[in-house]
């Protein structure tokens, strides 16, 4: 695969799992309940702790993708800070 297409998808699983993340955490925020028994409301017929797991692991995906986004943009990373701080 070549490095236009692995970015690509790098970048479209890295939106997916932004917005997976949003989603959920905002489910979390404003549709399930908190305090002591939270952990048993529901939404979508979804317990709260599948709702946080979720939210979890799609947001550790999440990072892996941001490090090889940065990985695959590094060159460009160095130039531009180069560029912006007067070395060339």
């Amino acid at each position: 695969m070549n490095k236009a297409k692995l970015n690509y998808m790098v970048d479209f699983f890295m939106f997916i799992s932004f917005l997976i993340t949003a989603i959920t955490g905002l489910v979390l925020k404003f549709a399930l309940s908190k305090g002591r028994r939270s952990g048993q409301s529901e939404f979508l017929s979804i317990i709260k702790s599948n709702w946080e797991l979720v939210h979890d692991w799609i947001g550790i995906l999440m990072i892996f993708l941001i490090i090889i986004h940065i990985v695959l943009h590094w060159d460009w990373i160095v130039a531009m800070t180069k560029g912006l701080f007067g070395r060339s």
